[in-house]
């Protein structure tokens, strides 16, 4: 292994296990059951938060890929108390699929039918069926991938349709978030079914899930991908474009989620143009994504010109993957020299080192801003735990 991705290697394979640990520690909810909803910024906990899919779905994608990463059978417990929770108060069994959100004691407070979410299920049922083998978890899985495909599926103009209502009925407002735009198809949902997709595909040879993945990832080639190789992320159900803003995060992580979509596929024409693709994204990347401190930065909105130059946590993760993968591809090695610099920006501005796992964000002058939770809906171990397995997988 180079120096420089030995180096970044070595300090993750250590963060995967602070990261592991923080939420073995902080995250169990002894009094309702499964895993809390909320911890400030400060690591207090937020009594009675309510509890999201997102951050459920992604605890136990992450506890299920470190199990499978260390072949080990010590987060097990974590695995299926994750799962059994999801399944006990999660699942709609009326209506099929998952509720967005429950309150603290798991009743459904929100029962939205948000494909993102059902992407994220998907994604984390595949992880822990690899690890624990159960049939159930496969089946859900599936179940999951079918009402994606019967009721989300544009059949006409393809994609994906972004929310409907709890009887998969249409739905007006279509917002993952209250900084989203509404919209009828997002890049963002896009990329986590592609995801999903994906690792659903390594358990599951179905020859319409593969149909399905090489029309995604030619969604991304064709609709998505700007011609300065950016990624525009909000449009109308015909594919009129609607947004102005690029999120480098998101550039970064596309380019090394379609290279793995192709492999699974195991198309060497699409594979090979989805590798050229993402070099095209990681040098664009480079230019503009980067901050004279080393981090990424957040946003570019194209039509004002402006920056947003705040550094979340989760770009920072994203791209010391999809950097790796550019050097796989060139044997560059500015690519490692650039994430050597990512990472020594994450481990003095974005590492918690008093109280555990990574700050939320800091703002333009490296200053960390104190209004965002540490544990909450949005804030779960899914980038950093898999940015730290992937450059350490065999």
């Amino acid at each position: 292994m180079h120096k420089s991705a030995e180096i970044v290697s070595k300090a993750l394979a250590n963060e995967l296990e602070n990261i592991l640990n923080y939420w073995i520690q902080n995250s169990i909810d002894e009094i309702n059951g499964g895993f809390v909803g909320e911890r400030d910024h400060f690591n207090n906990l937020v009594p009675n938060a309510s509890k999201g899919i997102i951050l459920n779905s992604r605890i136990l994608w992450s506890f299920s890929a470190a199990s499978n990463h260390y072949k080990s059978d010590n987060y097990k417990s974590y695995c299926e108390r994750s799962y059994n929770y999801l399944k006990t108060y999660f699942k709609d069994s009326k209506n099929g699929g998952v509720f967005w959100e429950l309150d603290a004691k798991g009743n459904p407070i929100n029962t939205r039918k948000q494909v993102y979410a059902h992407a994220f299920m998907i994604y984390a049922l595949s992880e822990y069926y690899l690890f624990s083998k159960s049939k159930e978890a496969l089946n859900w899985a599936i179940e999951l991938y079918n009402f994606i495909e019967k009721y989300a599926h544009d059949k006409v103009y393809k994609g994906y349709i972004e929310a409907f209502n709890e009887d998969w009925s249409s739905i007006r407002d279509m917002r993952l978030s209250d900084k989203d735009a509404n919209e009828a198809k997002t890049m963002n949902t896009h990329l986590h079914i592609l995801e999903a997709y994906t690792n659903l595909y390594k358990v599951y040879k179905n020859e319409d899930l593969k149909n399905n993945l090489s029309e995604l990832i030619q969604l991304f080639l064709t609709k998505f991908l700007t011609t300065e190789h950016h990624l525009n992320l909000f449009f109308d159900e015909q594919w009129n474009l609607k947004s102005n803003i690029i999120s480098f995060g998101h550039d970064i992580e596309t380019a090394w989620l379609l290279i793995e979509a192709a492999k699974v596929i195991e198309d060497k024409k699409i594979l090979k143009e989805t590798e050229r693709v993402a070099i095209l994204i990681a040098d664009t990347f480079l230019k503009k994504g980067i901050d004279i401190d080393g981090g990424v930065i957040n946003e570019f909105n194209s039509k004002t010109k402006e920056f947003d130059l705040d550094k979340h946590w989760w770009p920072q993760a994203e791209a010391l993957v999809g950097l790796r993968y550019a050097f796989n591809i060139t044997g560059n090695e500015n690519y490692l020299e650039k994430s050597i610099e990512i990472w020594n920006f994450i481990d003095t501005k974005i590492l918690d080192k008093t109280n555990g796992e990574w700050f939320w964000k800091v703002d333009k002058n490296g200053k960390i801003t104190a209004d965002n939770y540490k544990i909450g809906m949005w804030k779960a171990p899914y980038h950093n735990s898999r940015t730290c397995i992937v450059l350490n997988s065999k």
